[in-house]
């Protein structure tokens, strides 16, 4: 290229007679002379060059400024939702060739064998987009709460539809209302829109409702209710409901987070907000939990249509995808999974809170699937949380939800249960262990 533009210029220096007539046409349309255009073929050609060329990449420029000029302060002071560690990454850190994960409230039994079958048939359709509604999955989910299509939402993830929610409904003037030591997923996607956030604190590691109610101010324009909360594993009950509903104005949109709904339900104080039928509420639930597809990202919204009408024109196109919605469709209908799911669950609490009580750990009473236990201190924490580590096993340190001194374990099952236990007597009571 550079020995052909050369030439070129050569020929063109001695005669712009004998110019092609491309180059000819293309000078007269750039409006410049001759030389000028095989000088700028000339440069962008070695520029090609140097970026085809792997050993001469241009490196970005070091502007420290950068992010001041292109981010907003909001997402630049944004901090990020913190996971528990990757199991690949503490496997490669202990060098142990496996691990409990107790950490992240998964289902222990693993997927529904139906999901599993649903989305290898479905594999060979996955050059296809998905249906843009979700239509299938939502028929199933309405007739399963007894309302109508018109009613549900899907997202990737309950979290997704909070997203499309807070899109749709929040301008940067509102405010959103909330309790300390919730799910923090909510403050990151909150903060990520620019809307300031409010708090309460927690009351016996419980929602403080009353105090939430009288914390409402003109500017406040959502209200997040985590139930159970994550990570507390706490409710609030039927009448502590009520009676907070019947003070919140109805301009202002009231979100019941139940992702752990399934555990809870069994609970005859547990206020399923679909006893309710309220205008201004939106309820989040997730297949993630007791369905165990927390891999496959599959939540769903519940609420008038008038509102979710909104959140289904904010959402992506063609989310949830194929596979998830018809993973969803056949765990949905797979009642016989869910009931172990419930029943390994109820034994796996009964006998995990008879082994901590033994062992005088200060836990919070749970409704979900997963126990929150007191400390005293960020360090027994840490004490904790490392001796676990060296045993194999992962739990939940609860700084990233502010509460330092906390840390949290998933249900598992019943070997995985008993693992635990052993491991927690050895970092406890090291002499009783030892005889």
């Amino acid at each position: 290229m550079i020995t052909f533009i050369s030439k070129r210029r050569s020929e063109a220096e001695a005669s712009k007679s004998r110019c092609p007539l491309n180059l000819r046409f293309a000078t007269q349309k750039c409006r410049v002379t001759m030389a000028t255009f095989i000088q700028t073929l000339a440069s962008m050609s070695q520029q090609l060059a140097l970026v085809s060329d792997p050993k001469n990449t241009i490196p970005f420029s070091p502007q420290k400024d950068l992010p001041k000029r292109l981010v907003p302060p909001h997402v630049e002071a944004l901090k990020p939702y913190q996971p528990g560690r990757p199991p690949v990454e503490l496997l490669k850190e202990l060098g142990m060739e496996r691990f409990i994960n107790m950490a992240s409230n998964e289902n222990p039994l693993g997927p529904p064998q139906s999901a599993l079958d649903a989305i290898q048939k479905a594999l060979p359709q996955i050059n296809r987009y998905p249906d843009l509604c979700g239509t299938n999955l939502r028929e199933a989910l309405a007739e399963r709460f007894a309302t109508k299509i018109d009613n549900i939402a899907l997202g990737s993830g309950s979290e997704s539809t909070m997203a499309n929610i807070i899109r749709a409904f929040l301008h940067e003037d509102d405010e959103v209302l909330t309790s300390q030591g919730t799910f923090i997923g909510l403050y990151v996607l909150v903060n990520a829109q620019g809307i300031k956030l409010n708090t309460v604190p927690l009351k016996n590691y419980h929602f403080d409702l009353e105090g939430i109610a009288a914390a409402v101010n003109p500017k406040t324009k959502m209200i997040y209710l985590c139930n159970p909360n994550n990570p507390t594993g706490t409710i609030f009950t039927r009448t502590e409901f009520e009676n907070f509903i019947r003070k919140i104005p109805d301009h202002v949109l009231v979100i019941l987070d139940e992702a752990y709904y399934e555990f809870a339900a069994i609970n005859p104080e547990y206020p399923d907000s679909m006893r309710y039928r309220l205008d201004n509420v939106l309820t989040l639930r997730t297949f993630a939990k007791a369905y165990g597809m927390a891999g496959i990202r599959l939540g769903y919204g519940l609420g008038h249509e008038y509102l979710i009408d909104y959140v289904n024109r904010i959402k992506l196109p063609f989310e949830p995808n194929l596979l998830a919605q018809e993973a969803g469709l056949a765990a949905l209908q797979d009642d016989e999974f869910l009931n172990r799911t419930l029943e390994n669950n109820e034994e796996g609490m009964a006998y995990l809170t008879g082994e901590l009580d033994k062992l005088g750990l200060q836990r919070i009473p749970s409704h979900s699937n997963f126990i929150m236990i007191e400390m005293g201190s960020q360090e027994k924490v840490a004490k904790i949380h490392d001796g676990l580590l060296r045993n194999g096993i992962a739990i939940r340190p609860l700084a990233g939800f502010g509460l330092p001194t906390c840390w949290r374990i998933s249900i598992g099952q019943p070997a995985e249960n008993k693992l635990l236990i052993t491991a927690l007597k050895k970092i406890l009571q090291p002499e009783e262990t030892k005889k």
